[in-house]
This record gives C-alpha cells, sequence and structure tokens, in this order.
C-alpha cells in the first residue's frame, strides 16, 4: 500500500500532518477562540421550535438568499457588494485559492499567521510564502512585505484583522499600502471583527482588488460553521464557481438567521468577553515573568518564562485547563501559550493553576 500511495499521493500532501484538533474531554476549553457563552434557555427552546417545522428531505436553498440579507444588516456589508458563503471561513480560503490557483502561483500572509492559508495553499498546489512579522511587537514588517510582493507577485495575498494567534491589530495606512501594490486579491479576514471597532469592511469598492472575510463562529456560533466572503460583483461571481452546490445545510442557514434576529443576546455576550479581556490582561501582566501581548481579539497571547510552556501547557491539561501551545510553532512564538478569554470563572481558575505551576 505504501508504493501506491507513494505514487500517486502528491509528494508535498504527504508531507503535511492533518490539523490537529485536541479532544477536550471535561477540561476547561480555553484554546479554540470560542464565545463561552451559551444561549439562554428561552431562547433556545424557541430556537428548537423553529429547527422541529424543517424539512430535511429537501435540498437548503443554495444561495441561501433569507440568510445573507440578514448578515449584509448584521455585519454592515455596503449596498454595492456582494457575499458569498462557506462552511466556515477555511471553505472561503479553499475557494479563494482553487479560483486563482495554477503553476508558479502564490499564496502570501504574514508570519506568525493563520496555518490554514500556508496548508490551503498546499492542498491547490500553490506555493505558500510566509513574511515574518517584527519581533518585538507582531506589527508589519511593511518594508519586507512590500518587497516579499515585489518578489513573488502572489495571486492572493492575506492579512487577518487582528491578527491570529497575536491579537494586534496592523496599521491600517500599511494594509492600504499592501492593496495598492498587490498584483492580486487582497484578503483582509476580520474573523475576530466583534472584538474591535476597527473593520476594513466600509471601504469595500475603493480598491479593485479587495475582499472581506468575516465568520459568525467568534460571536457564538461556532458551531454552525458559517462564514462570508464580501467584495465586488465581479469578483464573486468568478469564486462562486467553485463552491459546492448546497454547502450550507438548511439547518445552519435557518439557525444563523434565527441567531442574528437576537443579535443583542449576542452583543451583550461579546462585551462581557471584552471586559473579561481587559481583566485578564491585567491579571497577566501584574505577574513576574510572564509577558501577555495586548489583544483585539478573544485571546490573549502571552510569553512565558524561557523553557517552561511546554511544562506549563502539560500542567494545565492535568488540572483540567485546556489552552493552546505555541512553543514551536514559528521562531516568533517561543515560550508563547495562548489563552481564550472565557468566563470570569474559567479565567479564575486558569489563573489559580497558572500561578501555582509558575510558582513551582
Amino acid at each position: 500500500m505504501k508504493q501506491l500511495i507513494d505514487q500517486w499521493v502528491r509528494p508535498e500532501i504527504r508531507a503535511l500532518s492533518a490539523y490537529h484538533v485536541p479532544d477536550p474531554g471535561e477540561m476547561i476549553k480555553l484554546d479554540a477562540m470560542e464565545n463561552p457563552y451559551t444561549w439562554p434557555d428561552e431562547l433556545r427552546r424557541e430556537w428548537l421550535d423553529l429547527l422541529a417545522g424543517v424539512d430535511v428531505n429537501r435540498y437548503p436553498d443554495p444561495q441561501a438568499a433569507a440568510l445573507k440579507a440578514r448578515l449584509r444588516d448584521a455585519m454592515g456589508v455596503p449596498a454595492g457588494a456582494e457575499l458569498i458563503l462557506g462552511n466556515g471561513s477555511d471553505e472561503l480560503i479553499q475557494m479563494l485559492a482553487m479560483a486563482v490557483s495554477g503553476p508558479g502561483r502564490v499564496v502570501m500572509s504574514v508570519d506568525p499567521g493563520f496555518v490554514m492559508y500556508r496548508m490551503i495553499a498546499t492542498f491547490c498546489g500553490m506555493e505558500y510564502v510566509g513574511v515574518p512579522l517584527r519581533s518585538d511587537d507582531f506589527s508589519l514588517d511593511i518594508d519586507a512585505l512590500l518587497a516579499a510582493i515585489e518578489r513573488h507577485q502572489p495571486a492572493l495575498l492575506f492579512l487577518a484583522y487582528p491578527n491570529n494567534p497575536t491579537g494586534n491589530l496592523f496599521d491600517a495606512a500599511e494594509i492600504e499600502r499592501v492593496i495598492e501594490v498587490a498584483p492580486g486579491i487582497v484578503v483582509v479576514d476580520e474573523a475576530y471583527a466583534p472584538f474591535t471597532d476597527e473593520s476594513f469592511m466600509p471601504r469595500l469598492g475603493e480598491f479593485d482588488n479587495l475582499l472581506v472575510m468575516r465568520t459568525v463562529s467568534k460571536m457564538g456560533l461556532a458551531g454552525l460553521r458559517l462564514g462570508l466572503l464580501v467584495g465586488p460583483a465581479a469578483w464573486l461571481e468568478q469564486i462562486d464557481k467553485t463552491r459546492l452546490p448546497y454547502n450550507i445545510s438548511v439547518l445552519s442557514q435557518l439557525s444563523a438567521e434565527f441567531a442574528l434576529r437576537h443579535q443583542a443576546v449576542f452583543d451583550a455576550q461579546t462585551s462581557a468577553i471584552l471586559e473579561e479581556r481587559g481583566r485578564l490582561f491585567s491579571v497577566l501582566r501584574a505577574i513576574d515573568g510572564v509577558a501577555p501581548y495586548a489583544s483585539q481579539a478573544n485571546f490573549i497571547l502571552l510569553r512565558v518564562p524561557e523553557g517552561r510552556a511546554l511544562e506549563l501547557f502539560e500542567g494545565l491539561k492535568e488540572r483540567g485547563v485546556l489552552v493552546k501551545c505555541l512553543h514551536g510553532a514559528h521562531p516568533l512564538l517561543s515560550d508563547c501559550l495562548r489563552v481564550t478569554v472565557g468566563t470570569p470563572q474559567e479565567s479564575e481558575t486558569f489563573l489559580e493553576h497558572f500561578t501555582a505551576l509558575l510558582q513551582g
């Protein structure tokens, strides 16, 4: 069998490791940037009553027209822009890459950044070029990025805004320079839009090559796997050709539309997360030997004493708290952990065990 696999599976695919999602079991889950709050009981009952009337023997609306209309309002989509929906942002990234892939073509982003940009470029037979961020504050190294664009002429360039896993916002004027000089599509990935006031969504239409990507995952609907790509109709018409039919299930369409009718519930949850983010950052900053980075997302990246990241990660797991260990993922992330902002109770449990492990 190995001989057959070696013969037919592309070498770059054989060299990959599958994206690993750990089983949290009964642990407090602070590793995946999820909203920690569930729906109020009354809202849950109303939602279940809605789903009880769904006929799942029929295919869903292939264009998800009702949901798109709701998303336009909820996300502040400009009147002249169009939308494509995906099974999470991942499918949208894949659709974009498939639309522009070809021999010698490049996908570009910054590193450290969202790992799926690199992985999907590889899936689609494209070269990935990651331009390192500045080591002191994870800001754009704009000169290096502009030089890389000039050299590699990327067909597709992703900038997460705020960035994952660092949590910071890049300088908007520098992003504008990137959009102006990039020869291909520039996608501003605003997965963490609920947690910042900054956005390129209102600027759609100013640039021929700008698209904006969003998701409902971070606002509290991660289980629905729903992302949206917004931009000029001419671009989206071409990208939509790579979308598989009926990619958004009828249950996801109805559930998301229902949830967005109750936006105030999720806005209140977001406000609670933002308040807790500020408190958690202040506590972490006061701990000797720990350096948290200011975040505009729903997580905090922190650098721990040298050589202790893996030990602290495993110690937290043993005590029932799952965070993300980024040590080894990129040279700039040496000795780094990333913790999702949970409920105040979850934060307290994390801090109690974290500080005890540091002192031990």
